[in-house]
């Protein structure tokens, strides 16, 4: 008897990050979004060229997979070539934002402040190059873009846990973070346990989590880490 294997439909993956633009609202809806409308948006210019680049990135995961499910696969095109562009836009907006929040300072514990943005970076990258290397095989690509999309999870959910769920309890909201973030990639596994190809993806992405979390959860130290982070707040980026 022929069995049934549980696929996922990545061409509907635009319609699941609508969630992540909620998400997103809900995340920064205090710190961020309310200044708009009751005036006290006092945030620089490199906060939302950062919020900017990110509103972007996000809509383009969620109109990349519906122009495919439609068959607009020129538009598809078109628009997965703008990502050369915008992707090292999106990093930029990350190295300034972070720079002008750090610059000048020289205090001991930089190295793992940095690593907070930057690990997601790290990720992103990765991410984001396997989806490129791989642009024709569809279901590496797809996974690989999806997986790109996961990362700007944690920084939203992160902050919604903090100031809605577990109020003045940071570290609570931050560890329930993650557990969400896991549980979804282990959803994804589980669903995935029977296909032939790509089933990597996230397997990979789940890996990569546990390493940058260890880091900071057990505060280990990476020699270079601090000096570097010295050295990039002294740069006249910002």
């Amino acid at each position: 008897m022929p069995t049934n294997t549980s696929k996922i439909r990545f061409d509907n993956s635009g319609y699941y990050f609508f969630v992540l633009v909620i998400l997103v609202i809900l995340g920064f809806w205090p710190s961020y979004f309310s200044g708009f409308f009751n005036g006290n948006n006092s945030y620089s210019f490199y906060f939302h060229f950062h919020a900017f680049m990110m509103s972007v990135w996000i809509m383009m995961l969620i109109i990349q997979p519906l122009l495919i499910r439609k068959k607009k696969l020129g538009i598809h095109r078109m628009i997965g070539k703008l990502s050369y562009a915008v992707m090292p836009l999106l990093f930029i907006s990350v190295l300034l934002l972070v720079h002008s929040r750090i610059k000048g300072s020289e205090r001991d514990d930089m190295g793992l402040s940095l690593f907070v943005p930057f690990k997601d970076l790290l990720i992103l990258a990765i991410t984001y190059s396997i989806a490129i290397k791989n642009k024709r095989d569809y279901q590496i690509h797809a996974r690989a873009m999806v997986a790109t999309g996961i990362v700007f999870i944690e920084p939203a959910l992160a902050r919604f846990m903090g100031h809605s769920v577990f109020k003045n309890n940071g570290a609570l909201a931050y560890f329930a973070t993650i557990g969400i973030i896991y549980a979804i990639l282990i959803a994804l596994m589980i669903i995935e346990r029977k296909q032939k190809k790509a089933r990597w993806i996230f397997p990979l992405v789940l890996v990569m989590y546990i390493i940058v979390h260890s880091i900071l959860i057990f505060s280990i130290n990476i020699p270079f880490l601090n000096e570097f982070a010295k050295w990039f707040a002294s740069l006249p980026l910002t």
